[in-house]
């Protein structure tokens, strides 16, 4: 497969290209993503579909540039996917025609299906939850996809989208109750099976209400992917929203580009909200482009990373960590004394995941500078880790990332010190245990030790001196309840 790869996707109201570049097989990241809001939908749905020119002309320009991009990235492989509005236009020969003569694109219009397939594929690689409903709201249509126990159960496809409802409705100052009637009946499409607390919200109309409510709240972490909207607290905003002027949309946090369609796209997600019974939304930074590139790095793995697989770990292992016989070693001998020490951390055994994954990216700030090296990974972690992780994931493994290897004495993070005053002990013990693993490997020649527990005592027994670990973990450990004898092996 190609190393990198530009995904172009053609919606009805923006055209969006990402730039992914492997790093491995399945380890990838993110080069760039630009976008262009050509509304290539504008006019259609008032002249039976067809695509105007103006709008096309756009979309030609637009598209012209972006491969321009593609090509400045040295992208050996392009995909294009048109969805809605290009698919439902009669004239759409002519559109894709005139693409591939005049910039050699070649255009794929996928149907609704598969639209909603690509988006649940990036989900359910590229998100943390197993079962939810993904909902992913265009400017002229809505896809669905039921997930159940890790599988995409079921599809579907609606012509109902933000443009579409502006265009037909709001644009001519219809009554508010003739457009809940033309949702209502494209909502009586979904099969009765849609049933489900979660909600994944895919597209911008989704991005762009939680983009909003995480500036309401000031929240610390900035990324959109993997944000959840509580409804029970949060659904009066949805509802106000809708009901809202447009000159006030401005006191909702909305960005002015979206004034024109977002009343649509919330009164689409409350609809099916009440429909499928959902309690929360997750909002997904990934979608359609993400699901079309999956699709092919992944078409000989059935659509699946394998098992305990992670692409973001594999990622910033690939650009970022170079020894992988310490990063192995720190690993098993962290998991080693979380399991030994069960009796005074007391925490449940899935933090075992944490401590897993922290102690392989313990040291990755020092690709940066080694001085401060510890934030410097803080800040790679908070911001790399994206793929298949909630925010409590994130914020916790940076953190683990960011106190480990020092005295533990108290935190340092106005921004985030409510989140490390609610999980100090958590935070304290993971540190603590991953700084004695490195600690032990001091001398970098990954020495034979086990241990054992007792009354408040770590027991190192070590072929070795030690000598460099010694020193160390006596100023360390001062901060917790937990002696270290050394116990040597001749």
């Amino acid at each position: 497969m190609a190393k990198i790869t530009a995904i172009i996707d053609i919606g009805s109201n923006s055209v969006r290209m990402t730039v992914f570049k492997r790093t491995s097989r399945f380890g990838f990241y993110l080069l760039k993503e630009i976008k262009s809001k050509v509304r290539i939908s504008e006019g259609a749905y008032c002249n039976n579909g067809n695509l105007q020119p103006v709008a096309v002309d756009r979309a030609i320009c637009a598209l012209r540039e972006f491969l321009n991009v593609a090509k400045a990235y040295k992208a050996t492989k392009i995909l294009c996917v048109a969805t809605s509005a290009v698919r439902d236009a009669p004239n759409r020969s002519d559109f894709i025609l005139r693409a591939k003569r005049e910039i050699g694109l070649n255009i794929k219009v996928i149907d609704g299906a598969k639209e909603a397939h690509y988006g649940a594929v990036a989900a359910l690689n590229l998100l943390y939850v197993k079962d939810a409903i993904t909902v992913d709201i265009g400017g002229g249509s809505t896809e669905l996809a039921l997930i159940r126990n890790g599988k995409i159960e079921e599809l579907c496809s609606l012509n109902l989208g933000t443009v579409r409802l502006k265009e037909l409705f709001f644009d001519n100052s219809l009554p508010m109750e003739q457009a809940k009637n033309f949702i209502r009946n494209e909502l009586g499409k979904i099969p009765s099976c849609f049933k489900s607390a979660t909600i994944i919200g895919i597209g911008g109309t989704n991005r762009a209400i939680a983009d909003a409510i995480m500036e309401i709240e000031r929240y610390n972490v900035e990324s959109i992917h993997g944000y959840e909207i509580d409804l029970a607290i949060k659904r009066e905003f949805f509802d106000r929203l809708i009901e809202c002027k447009t000159h006030k949309l401005k006191n909702f946090k909305i960005k002015p580009e979206r004034y024109d369609v977002i009343r649509e796209g919330a009164l689409i997600v409350t609809s099916i909200v009440d429909l499928v019974g959902a309690s929360k939304i997750i909002a997904s930074g990934s979608g359609v482009r993400e699901g079309v590139f999956l699709s092919d790095l992944l078409r000989n793995q059935n659509t699946k990373f394998p098992q305990n697989f992670n692409p973001s770990v594999k990622s910033l292992l690939d650009r970022f960590c170079d020894n992988e016989e310490e990063i192995l070693y720190i690993r098993k001998i962290a998991i080693d004394l979380f399991d030994v020490l069960s009796p005074i951390h007391t925490l449940d055994k899935e933090f075992a995941r944490y401590v897993s994954i922290a102690s392989k990216l313990v040291n990755i700030g020092t690709k940066l500078s080694f001085y401060n090296h510890r934030h410097h990974g803080f800040l790679f972690v908070l911001n790399s880790l994206e793929y298949g992780f909630s925010h409590y994931d994130r914020l916790l493994i940076a953190m683990i990332v960011k106190y480990h290897g020092r005295r533990f004495g108290g935190f340092d993070d106005d921004k985030f010190l409510v989140f490390c005053k609610h999980n100090e002990v958590i935070i304290k013990w993971l540190s603590i245990i991953i700084t004695i693993a490195e600690t032990i490997n001091s001398d970098m020649s990954s020495p034979k030790v086990s241990f054992s527990y007792k009354e408040g005592v770590l027991y190192i027994q070590t072929y070795s001196d030690l000598y460099i670990c010694k020193e160390k973990l006596k100023n360390i450990l001062k901060e917790v309840a937990l002696r270290v004898e050394f116990i040597r092996v001749d």
